[in-house]
């Protein structure tokens, strides 16, 4: 065997057992952060389970988001807390479970995606519904390796009967689509800037085709009003489905008020205004989302992990 040959070999077996500079979801994670996010997992379903959240607040903060579906975004550990008090007096939690699916180390935060199912009774009622619904969750990772929790953003898997009791109108939440966006000033937000222009059009022009072109081949897709969409056909089939039933969009924009480039992934949190018509029916409306985006090895940016939700 010839010199060459050998070291072309060796080439090709470190290549072979070298990590990935992509991480994947639940690998190489420490354990320390698995232990503190089932330690969360754990106060925050007792809580649900016993209408309490005293528990949770410690891991809530002065800058924690929480985009819940149908309802504006929540910012500070005194407005979640309110959220949970209004949610506690209109609805008798029945049953309630919170599962974790999947964990991926971004670097300086963590992403932990999970499934949850409840039984909610509204109170002076009969009414019991069973829900059963998804989230992402974004910690960042202080130096003692203790993690905060920055994000908590959920969405149910189908329509419910029971939406309008959801929201909370009382609750001083932030319409944050009708905030200032963030100034291009960096080449990460030129970056995104020109993808989300891409995307109005896309979605706009309904284009299923260049739309699934946004997406990594492993994406996963938690969208509003249904079950996760995970790689590439399925990613595919949806939005072809989905690209054809949507309305007559008279404008749409998509911005972002916050941007965290990790390196490897970059976090971002989006909103759109929707002015749409089908048939008679027209109506402005409002929405966020939380995405995961990665750079691939030929330097494109995709979306890796996707959550959206309705204000």
């Amino acid at each position: 065997m010839t010199k060459t040959r050998s070291l072309w070999l060796f080439i090709a077996f470190l290549v072979a057992y070298i990590p990935s500079t992509l991480a994947q979801p639940n690998a190489q994670v420490a354990q320390k952060i698995i232990d503190q996010l089932e330690a969360f997992r754990s106060v925050y379903s007792k809580g649900m389970s016993q209408a309490n959240m005293t528990g949770a607040l410690p891991f809530f903060t002065a800058s924690t988001r929480f985009m819940p579906e149908f309802q504006k975004t929540l910012v500070g550990r005194a407005p979640i807390q309110i959220y949970y008090t209004h949610f506690f007096k209109r609805f008798e939690i029945r049953a309630y479970e919170l599962e974790i699916t999947e964990i991926t180390d971004l670097g300086d935060q963590v992403l932990e995606i999970g499934q949850f199912q409840e039984e909610l009774q509204l109170k002076n009622t009969e009414t019991v519904q069973s829900i059963s619904g998804k989230y992402m969750q974004v910690w960042e990772k202080g130096r003692d390796g203790h993690l905060t929790l920055l994000t908590r953003a959920w969405n149910y898997n189908q329509q419910l009967a029971i939406e309008e009791e959801l929201r909370f109108e009382e609750i001083s939440g932030t319409a944050l689509a009708f905030q200032s966006h963030l100034p291009i000033d960096s080449p990460i937000r030129f970056e995104l800037a020109a993808l989300n222009d891409l995307m109005e059009t896309t979605i706009t022009e309904h284009d299923a085709g260049i739309w699934a072109q946004f997406y990594a081949d492993d994406a996963m897709f938690l969208y509003s009003r249904n079950p996760t969409y995970h790689g590439r056909k399925s990613l595919n089939d949806f939005l072809k489905i989905h690209a054809a039933e949507m309305p007559i969009f008279e404008k749409l924009d998509i911005r972002h008020d916050r941007i965290d480039d990790l390196g490897t992934y970059v976090v971002e949190y989006a909103t759109h205004i929707a002015i749409i018509r089908k048939g008679d029916f027209s109506g402005v409306f409002t929405g966020k989302d939380l995405r995961i985006w990665r750079r691939e090895p030929d330097c494109s940016l995709k979306l890796f992990r996707h959550i959206a939700m309705y204000n």
